[in-house]
């Protein structure tokens, strides 16, 4: 029979938590005894790493010595607290047509557009280019934008 688990939340300095969480994760490779069922550190929330253990005292012995810890842990952690970060968000939550973004990757990258269109589906907007002398229209996917200013309500997304 599994042993019941529990979500701790430990705090770390911010900016450190992908590699405290990568520390803790090399040190449970190589530790057979060690009982750590996840390890989660969401970039949205800086500051901490979640650790699904049986125990806090597990989780206390795994983090000792390990740099950028701040503390011992926090205290635990209901999982729907934590629904939020294990859900991936759409890309084009947040955009609506007439907004100004920044295309941040791919052949525009640093050019200004004005959202004409956008698929939920494919996770796609359609771009006027803005700083251009012909309005190009562009089909960008919903990841290599990054929302500027919001723009006027055109109306809903297509």
């Amino acid at each position: 029979m599994p042993k019941k688990t529990s979500i701790f939340a430990l705090r770390c300095t911010i900016g450190q938590e992908k590699s405290v969480a990568t520390l803790i994760e090399k040190r449970v490779d190589g530790n057979p005894d060690a009982d750590i069922k996840a390890i989660l550190a969401p970039e949205a929330l800086n500051g901490y790493v979640f650790i699904e253990a049986p125990s806090q005292r597990e989780v206390n012995a795994i983090i000792t010595g390990i740099p950028h810890v701040r503390g011992k842990v926090v205290g635990k952690i209901d999982i729907d607290e934590l629904e939020e970060f294990l859900i991936p968000k759409p890309s084009t939550e947040g955009i609506s047509r007439g907004d100004i973004v920044e295309i941040v990757g791919g052949p525009f990258k640093g050019e200004k557009a004005k959202v004409t269109r956008i698929d939920p589906d494919k996770q796609e907007v359609v771009l006027e280019l803005i700083e251009t002398q012909f309005l190009i229209p562009v089909k960008v996917h919903a990841d290599y934008v990054k929302l500027v200013e919001k723009g006027e309500e055109e109306g809903e997304k297509m």
